[in-house]
């Protein structure tokens, strides 16, 4: 009998994450603030929904990440869901560049945290559970604030940036 452990010692980690990006999500960049008032932002593209009663989202961040303790003090986030006209504004917070903020367009939320203007959506949320769940740790925020507009959103898959085309069809 397997257990976990000995049957994923045996994945080729880049086959894995081949296969893995063949599941299309979303672009975020999850921000918050951290202890000495500086604003944080991470792109990432591991958002989901858990539930609407109450409005609970998820994301997770990797635990070799600089930037958990700032998550992890502030217990507040916002998920900037990212519009087709914002990939730039993905690579920046996923670059190593110190202040991503400067010329970005945003207004403080609630409890001071950046909200990124020109978004498809965003989700100011209340940390309510944290997992530490292999590689990375696990945040689910209950919603407390949200805006959402008619932009479209920001796709990944493949390894490469895309966007949705409907695929509806009227009937005759």
């Amino acid at each position: 009998m397997y257990t976990n452990q000995t049957i994923t010692q045996y994945f080729d980690r880049t086959d894995l994450r081949k296969a893995l990006g063949s599941f299309g999500t979303g672009v975020t960049i999850v921000t918050t603030k951290a202890p000495d008032e500086r604003l944080i932002g991470v792109t990432g593209n591991s958002f989901s929904s858990v539930s609407l009663e109450p409005a609970i989202v998820l994301w997770r961040l990797q635990k070799a990440s600089p930037n958990l303790a700032a998550y992890d003090h502030c217990g507040r986030f916002v998920i900037n869901v990212l519009s087709l006209s914002q990939i730039e504004l993905s690579r920046l917070f996923s670059s190593p560049v110190a202040d991503k903020f400067n010329g970005v367009n945003y207004r403080l939320g609630l409890e001071g945290l950046p909200v990124l203007e020109g978004c498809s959506a965003t989700f100011e949320c209340r940390t309510v559970q944290r997992h530490d769940v292999g590689d990375h740790i696990l945040f689910l925020g209950e919603i407390q604030a949200y805006h959402h507009q008619e932009e479209t959103a920001l796709l990944y898959v493949r390894g490469k940036y895309s966007h949705g085309a409907s695929l509806d069809r009227q009937t005759a």
